[in-house]
């Protein structure tokens, strides 16, 4: 699977999307974001384990790891369609990528990271893995505004529909 970078500042020259796999796993494992963001994102363990979970159902799943260089700085998960365990999805859900997590460590945040990784994400999403489709969507919990200015400023716009307590946005591709 090719790796997805965007040239940052003269400072920091790379930032790129890894494949989670047996190399990686554990530093991904030890990102976190701050204690009052906790509620807005799963953790990577979590997450990691959502993943697995999918395949085993029959869905696709990619989860990356969010790199400047070489230092691990976020988590990003990106999905498709729905697996055969998932009762409850959302209409938007099926046949559509989504952005299922995407997370940057508490260390590495107010530098730009998190839209550097949505674009990365987004042009992941536009080489089509999966095969084609009409939109992306993502979820967000109603308090995060800092991911809804992010995800508007990308054409995410709010559809009015909910999965579970979080507000669903949708992008066109």
């Amino acid at each position: 699977m090719p790796t997805f970078g965007i040239l940052k500042k003269e400072v920091n020259p790379v930032l790129r999307l890894e494949k989670i796999n047996g190399r990686n796993v554990w530093k991904i494992l030890n990102l976190r974001v701050a204690e009052s963001q906790k509620s807005y994102v799963a953790a990577n363990d979590k997450s990691i384990i959502e993943a697995y979970i999918c395949v085993a159902a029959g869905g696709r799943v990619f989860p990356f790891g969010i790199y400047d260089d070489d230092t691990p700085v976020g988590f990003l998960m990106i999905g498709y369609g729905v697996d055969d365990d998932w009762d409850d999805a959302p209409a938007v859900a099926r046949d559509s990528y989504n952005i299922w997590r995407l997370m940057i460590d508490e260390q590495h945040q107010r530098k730009g990271y998190g839209r550097q990784a949505l674009s990365l994400a987004l042009r992941f999403i536009e080489t089509m893995p999966c095969g084609t489709a009409e939109t992306c969507w993502l979820s967000y919990e109603p308090e995060n505004v800092v991911a809804r200015c992010l995800y508007r400023e990308f054409g995410f716009r709010e559809t009015g529909e909910m999965d579970g307590d979080e507000i669903i946005a949708v992008r066109s591709l």
